[in-house]
């Protein structure tokens, strides 16, 4: 059995995603002291007393707004208290007992769940007499913290972990594929995975920006076990007035470097544009695995020709990323959407590729043989061994005469003859050159 869930809810600006990053031990959730903020779920991993938990932040239920996106939020939270083991419902000390406090405790109460409530910004004894009242709501005794400054977790810990319920605690060994799903603003990334999982998990509208920070899920089936990573939409620099959107930026950047595969969605009616180039390009930096994935290919007239020619333009401007791999997919209508894994996981496994010593040398000999590297002034670069040092991406060191000797257009013949002799095709490889004497 997996390790517990413990859905951290309550209405906006209470303090969720501060608790939340605490218990991570990380700035994970995005906090500003502006309602709103967190959207959708946030997973992390945490540990009390030697028991490993999963916590998901989520966005505030305000019970009453008609609002889209609130709405929509409110539904996510439902979502986390129904798949909880144990919800934190989390109140504000401060500003004391609200109607729409009264309101998160009714849905929890027919939610039939064991709850932890928790009087959140208790910053001094000055603030005692406000827990009081929160006995009213009549789902348990309060426990004062302070989120902010750390003070009261310890209390709040015991109480969750003592609701476990003798849940087995198993660390999940077998490897996930993390992908980092990528891409402008509104170009149908949350909508993927939702039709990936089968469930509406992430907030879809056709507003802009409506995903705001990097949310993972959790994928298990006949294919692998993966991680989506859903991250907000990157606009040009200038465009990014709100700090929240800065610290998504900065996040989406995070979600990159920390992914094995990462997809880009380019939406088919507007082609690829200098800000896709830009995302990718930064994968591409960090040599992840890569694939392009265009969305919306319903929505294209085409004959037998069109994705041919789609493929030509954007091989075109991504020049650099003649190994990626490409799929035309709707998430809409679901066309070619279970192709989506499948390719992730074999770009992941060219990722995770190691290339015997033996047959390495055998190919780069050949190699040197067909074609000698230029000499520069008059010295020609000698390449004496050949050794492959890690994976992810694949890393391989050429202990040469003088690196300095290497032109860069040999550098890009070599990478070529790796990959097409043990097809890296969806990944990214490194190429180091090192001094060695004869």
């Amino acid at each position: 059995m997996g390790k517990p869930l413990v859905a951290i809810v309550g209405r906006p600006n209470v303090g969720k995603s501060t608790l939340f990053n605490k218990l991570a031990g990380k700035r994970i959730a995005i906090v500003d002291d502006q309602p709103g903020v967190t959207r959708d779920r946030i997973y992390a991993e945490a540990e009390w007393l030697n028991k490993k938990f999963t916590i998901i932040d989520t966005g505030g239920i305000e019970p009453e707004s008609e609002d889209v996106i609130v709405s929509q939020m409110r539904r996510q939270a439902q979502i986390a208290i129904e798949m909880a083991d144990v919800v934190v419902f989390l109140v504000d000390g401060k500003q004391g007992l609200t109607d729409s406090d009264n309101e998160v405790a009714q849905m929890l109460r027919k939610a039939q769940k064991s709850v932890v409530i928790v009087v959140n910004k208790i910053d001094n004894r000055n603030y005692d007499d406000n827990i009081y009242e929160f006995y009213n709501l009549g789902i348990g005794q309060p426990i004062p913290i302070s989120a902010s400054q750390g003070l009261g977790l310890g209390d709040m810990l015991d109480e969750i972990v003592s609701k476990f319920s003798n849940k087995e605690y198993t660390d999940e060994q077998e490897e996930h594929v993390r992908l980092a799903i990528v891409g402008k603003p509104n170009v149908g990334k949350s909508s993927l995975i939702n039709k990936l999982l089968g469930e509406e998990k992430h907030i879809v509208s056709n507003i802009p920006g409506t995903t705001r920070d990097a949310v993972d899920s959790y994928l298990e089936n006949e294919i692998g076990k993966f991680i989506l990573v859903d991250t907000a939409g990157l606009r040009k620099k200038s465009k990014i007035k709100e700090q929240i959107e800065r610290y998504s930026a900065v996040r989406t950047l995070a979600a990159i470097e920390n992914a094995d595969v990462c997809v880009l969605i380019i939406d088919a009616e507007q082609g690829v544009t200098e800000q896709d180039e830009k995302i990718i390009g930064f994968a591409h930096d960090n040599n992840k695995a890569i694939m392009i994935v265009v969305n919306k290919w319903d929505l294209i007239e085409k004959d037998d020709k069109t994705m041919k020619k789609f493929k030509d333009i954007i091989s075109e401007k991504l020049s650099f990323l003649s190994y990626a791999e490409y799929l035309f997919i709707s998430a809409k209508t679901g066309q070619r959407v279970n192709r989506v894994l499948t390719l992730a996981k074999e770009c992941y496994e060219n990722y995770c590729k190691r290339v015997k010593t033996g047959v390495l040398n055998e190919v780069i000999s050949k190699a040197v043989m067909m074609k000698e590297p230029p000499i520069v002034g008059v010295n020609r670069l000698k390449i004496y061994y050949v050794t492959q040092v890690t994976i992810k991406p694949p890393t391989f060191i050429f202990f040469v005469n003088n690196p300095e000797l290497l032109h860069f257009s040999y550098k890009r013949y070599l990478e070529n003859q790796l990959r097409e002799s043990f097809n890296f095709s969806g990944t990214g490889i490194k190429l180091e050159f090192r001094e060695r004497k004869e």
